[in-house]
């Protein structure tokens, strides 16, 4: 009996450490989940050397299968390609999805700039690093840009080019660009609501979380944005220049970068489809991605 309250006793205590472990580090927690996951799934990560900086990097898929690359967006890592990612692997594509530089679980050097173009670069030497050639090339927003980039300047790395609700051309925000990094609770679930129609509230203890975070690690996605919202890196002359097919992926609610916007580069783009997800926003590839794979997958077996 002194054994087993012994046992009880302990037990209760790591129950509770955990239990206040996630009450104040609740995301880190939940990724560690995520981790496990995929771990358990098959997903293998790794890392890569690029000019120097480490790369982390998921990839799944038979290892025979012609090649998937998917490039996440602003503020955003890997594995949130997590329920699209699996319909290409089960349908025989090999697929690698990179943490972009100061992102996920990769480098985050302070030296570097976190431009769109930049990390372009980035994402052309992940793959030349890989050996990888010809590859189906994706990104979504900030990611979208990045690949347009990489399209534009290794045409020959890229047999066809998808974008989901992504950045090109020459915008003027007209939503808080803040809200990428918020610094309160209520600017979590407001830039919820900017991301997807209707979302369920954030629970206050990991919107708190989220705000810490984004103090810590806030100033990538400052970098990023100041450099983007000059315009240097914006697609318009780029666009007409592609020679790939090319398909545009967009959600029909997105806020952030409106159908307006995939309508004008569809139009720059004549060899180029526009795909729209009715119902869906910015989080199309992750909310709606039964919706998003139906195409996608019409597309690279063409």
């Amino acid at each position: 009996m002194r054994l087993l309250k012994r046992l009880f006793l302990f037990v209760s205590l790591v129950v509770l450490v955990a239990g206040i472990g996630f009450w104040m580090r609740p995301v880190s927690y939940l990724n560690e989940v995520m981790y496990a996951q995929e771990c358990l799934s098959g997903i293998k990560s790794t890392s890569v050397q690029v000019t120097g900086y480490r790369i982390h990097y998921l990839v799944e898929g038979p290892v025979d299968g012609p090649v998937v690359v998917l490039v996440h967006g602003l503020g955003s890592s890997a594995e949130d390609y997590r329920d699209l990612a699996p319909y290409l692997a089960k349908t025989g594509f090999r697929v690698y999805i990179p943490d972009l530089l100061g992102y996920g679980r990769s480098q985050k050097p302070a030296s570097f700039s976190y431009s769109v173009h930049d990390e372009a670069a980035i994402v052309s030497g992940f793959m030349d690093a890989l050996g990888l050639k010809q590859v189906d090339l994706a990104g979504w927003s900030m990611g979208g840009g990045i690949v347009q980039h990489v399209a534009a300047d290794h045409p020959k790395q890229v047999k066809r080019l998808i974008m989901f609700d992504s950045i090109g051309i020459y915008v003027v925000p007209a939503w808080n660009v803040q809200l990428f990094t918020p610094q309160t609770p209520e600017q979590v679930n407001q830039l919820d609501a900017l991301l997807t129609p209707n979302p369920a509230p954030v629970p206050v203890f990991i919107a708190r979380d989220i705000v810490r975070i984004s103090d810590k690690r806030g100033w990538v996605i400052h970098r990023a944005l100041e450099s983007m919202l000059t315009g240097q890196d914006a697609t318009d002359k780029l666009l007409p220049q592609l020679k790939m097919p090319v398909l545009m992926i967009w959600g029909a609610e997105d806020q952030i970068v409106l159908l307006s916007q995939a309508e004008t580069m569809h139009s720059l783009v004549p060899q180029s489809q526009l795909v729209v997800i009715p119902g869906c926003g910015h989080l199309a590839p992750r909310v709606c991605a039964a919706q998003v794979a139906t195409p996608l997958l019409a597309f690279e077996k063409q």
